[in-house]
């Protein structure tokens, strides 16, 4: 078992590991609303532990490289297979620090009591799966090792009980193809738990006392309330019959599993215990109104996230100092879509959204044209398309990788978008009904006359005016958060948030703005470069008044030869290499760009503000470097105090140079990491083939970047991370955390889940610390 996945670090590739229950659950709670904390199990380790029960007489030792074949007609034969497949899993010995490693992480919560909760992904080959939420069952543990290993087992058990083969069998789904993970959570008494139904026709909440599985077991008849969505009003609600209540029992002997329904297990002399309500009690309905009303207010966010049918299980728990909604499962129907087709690639950004295809085959199409509220299909976004894209409701590209310009501008604006997506603009019609889901990387074909998915038009929740609001740790950081940031539409929204700053703010992105489609030099040939200058120093400007006195650093231009095919007037025609004439490379054959960008930040400080910084890209030589300081120098931006001049780590050798980039004066580096991955995995980031080889968590990308960490630490300077890692990956935080990272830098969509994973990290070290410190007494 190599690692457990937490829920607020999952990221897209994850789906499979993890499971659908779990991968909707994330999703959600990355977007800040209100979950369960809890951790995944991923479904390798099931594999690994069947591989374990090497016994020649076992069936179960066949099962990874078997689809088991069994004649499900044969009763008698099945329920024995069954059987004998459960018992060997049950009696089997589960390796002890894959329980200590769970039992460890389940600490991080005062709680007595544990829900194992299974979650599946099954081959997306698979059409026509029915409903599965029965198949398996959650299953209740104390919170020790002992118990746990006993209900992990219980939980794995069920995928080869007798219903479970038959279900298999009859689908056509291969039992190698199935992905059972777990998902592990706390679980608190409740005073309230029930389940939203959202449909177009209308709202119907469930309610009844105490702990949701008294619903789920049948044991009760819910209160049930009939909600307009449009207004929130309760338009009719029935008093349900409501005799017993589950809560959460304290520490207490624990016997064997057994099934007490058909809808959960848990265990004899369990940590719940179920109670007979009083007769006042049954009489009264489970929710007040301020907690009805509460989740009224969260199923209209929701809509904003799913669309108009879902179904959402949620608890009201008794902590302090108030009780606290939360969703303890989100349920999409397939039904949703019918007959969709479904068009796959790569999810850059996430959400989903339906709208109308707006389809571009020609690069040299007018960006104006783009409707509003539109869907863009496209080859590739032009540069000179950024500034239109703030406008249009999803993106989808035939070209293009998670590290490219649209991909990144889009996550910055919170647009679903999906990327190498195979032969799309051919595919689609422009007018065609679409469903964008930036989450899985899919991209859904509606019918023409599908009309509730044209009424829903979820958006993602980044520009719904329902977005939660932060719900940060009460636990202070110390690793400073920052945010990268390159449109000047997003600094009212971003300005009030608790980061320590700009940690990157991309030029490139920020001057199509004002470029008016033409390259910098069109504008000197024309005579109109204090006309630009103005406009530049006044972008600049914007985001330093905005965060100041919080720092800003602005990277100075960082442009591909080829990414710029329509804003190469006055160059000679560049080779299409992978790198092109980038960074500081470009600033000695072409000066004059560069000593624009320096007059800017002269502007910006000679307007009182002290705050900006230079960060300068791609950085091959210190040679490269010396020169780029003495135009800063000269230009006068190092009179100025507080003016840091900084590098981009992101080309291999700066391994190497790092103490001589020192001496010349850098004073902090931010570590690049999409361009760092390329270069050291020889990848080109671009390419869809080479997706599955890009990855920054590679041990040669992960070495590299502890070796920049204590270089910097060495040489008494920052050291900082602004690439897409941390976004992508939220698990290397822990190590960059544990590294002594000084800042990090992510996307605004990022910001309130880093915040928590750095705490959590911090917290994680301080314990350590203290346990360490313990052990020496």
């Amino acid at each position: 078992m190599d690692k457990l996945y937490w829920l607020d670090q999952i990221k897209l590739q994850d789906r499979t590991k993890v499971g659908d229950k779990a991968f909707y659950l994330s999703r959600i709670m990355q977007r800040g609303y209100p979950v369960i904390p809890g951790f995944v199990v991923g479904a390798d380790v099931l594999r690994q532990f069947l591989e374990t029960l090497n016994s020649s007489e076992s069936l179960v030792a066949d099962l990874p490289h078997s689809s088991l074949h069994l004649d499900v007609t044969n009763w008698r034969q099945l329920q024995q297979v069954a059987g004998r497949l459960r018992q060997e899993i049950i009696t089997a010995d589960i390796p002890e620090h894959w329980v200590s490693t769970i039992f460890h992480a389940t600490q991080e919560w005062e709680t007595s009591c544990l829900i194992l909760r299974p979650t599946l992904a099954l081959p997306t080959t698979v059409q026509g799966v029915g409903n599965i939420s029965g198949l398996l069952e959650s299953v209740f543990c104390y919170c020790d090792e002992k118990a746990i290993a006993q209900a992990l087992k219980q939980t794995w058990s069920q995928l080869f009980r007798a219903r479970s083969l038959l279900y298999w069998q009859q689908a056509g789904i291969n039992l190698q193809k199935v992905n059972l993970a777990v998902l592990v959570q706390p679980v608190q008494s409740a005073i309230a738990s029930g389940r939203l139904h959202a449909k177009s026709s209308g709202w119907e909440i469930e309610a009844t006392c105490g702990l949701g599985m008294a619903i789920a077991n049948g044991e009760v008849q819910p209160d049930v309330y009939y909600i307009q969505r449009e207004t929130g009003v309760v338009l009719e609600q029935q008093l349900g019959n409501k005799i017993l209540a589950y809560r959460v029992d304290g520490p207490a002997s624990v016997g064997h599993l057994q099934p007490v329904s058909q809808s959960l297990l848990t265990l004899d002399h369990t940590c719940l215990v179920t109670h007979l309500l009083e007769e006042s009690q049954q009489k009264q309905y489970a929710l007040q109104a301020e907690y009805l009303q509460q989740v009224i207010v969260l199923g209209n966010q929701l809509v904003s996230e799913l669309g108009k049918n879902f179904t959402v299980e949620w608890t009201i728990s008794q902590q302090n100092p108030a009780p606290k909604l939360t969703i303890t499962q989100v349920s999409i129907p397939q039904s949703a879509i019918p007959n969709a087709q479904i068009i796959k690639g790569l999810g850059a950004s996430g959400g989903h959204v339906t709208a109308t295809a707006h389809v571009i085959a020609n690069a040299q199409h007018n960006p104006e044209q783009i409707p509003k509220g539109a869907i863009l299909v496209a080859k590739a976004i032009a540069p000179e398309w950024l500034p239109f894209l703030q406008q249009v409701a999803g993106i989808i590209t035939e070209q293009g990788g998670l590290t490219s310009h649209a991909a990144i501008l889009a996550r910055e604006l919170g647009i679903p978008a999906v990327v190498s997506a195979t032969d799309v603009t051919a595919l689609i019609q422009i007018g065609e009904r679409l469903q964008v889901d930036g989450d899985r990387g899919e991209v859904y074909r509606l019918k023409a006359d599908h009309e509730e998915e044209k009424d829903s038009s979820p958006q993602n929740s980044f520009h719904s005016s329902t977005t939660p609001s932060f719900q940060l740790p009460q636990q202070m950081i110390a690793t400073q958060l920052l945010v990268n940031l390159s449109q000047s539409s997003l600094i009212e929204r971003v300005q009030s948030w608790p980061v320590d700053g700009v940690g990157l703010l991309r030029s490139e992105l920020m001057a199509l703005s004002i470029l008016e489609g033409q390259h910098p030099q069109s504008w000197f040939a024309s005579g109109r470069q204090a006309e630009l200058l103005e406009l530049w120093s006044a972008k600049i400007m914007q985001f330093a008044r905005a965060f100041a006195p919080r720092p800003v650093f602005y990277r100075s231009l960082d442009w591909r030869s080829q990414e710029l095919p329509s804003l190469t007037n006055h160059l000679a025609p560049a080779s299409h290499s992978v790198l092109g004439e980038r960074g500081t490379f470009s600033y000695l054959l072409n000066p004059a760009v560069f000593d624009l960008e320096l007059s800017a930040l002269v502007a910006v400080q000679k307007a009182g503000y002290t705050n900006i910084s230079l960060l300068l890209p791609f950085v091959r030589s210190v040679e490269e470097f010396t020169i780029c300081r003495h135009k800063v120098e000269q230009a006068g931006l190092t009179q100025v105090p507080q003016f840091q001049l900084w590098m981009m780590a992101e080309v291999p050798s700066v391994l190497f140079l790092l103490p001589e980039y020192v001496k010349a004066g850098v004073r902090g580096i931010s570590i690049g990491t999409n361009d760092l991955t390329q270069l050291l995995l020889g990848v080109d980031r671009e390419q869809r083939q080479l997706a599955s080889v890009f990855n920054e968590m590679h041990p040669a990308v992960m070495g590299a970047i502890a070796q920049l960490i204590q270089m910097s630490q060495a040489a008494g300077i920052p050291c900082s991370i602004c690439g897409q890692a941390p976004t992508l990956y939220p698990e290397m935080i822990d190590q960059l955390v544990k590294w002594g990272i000084s800042s990090i830098s992510v996307e605004p969509e990022a910001v309130e889940r880093t915040y928590q994973a750095i705490a959590r990290a911090e917290k994680r070290l301080i314990l350590a610390a203290a346990r360490h410190q313990l052990e020496g007494l």
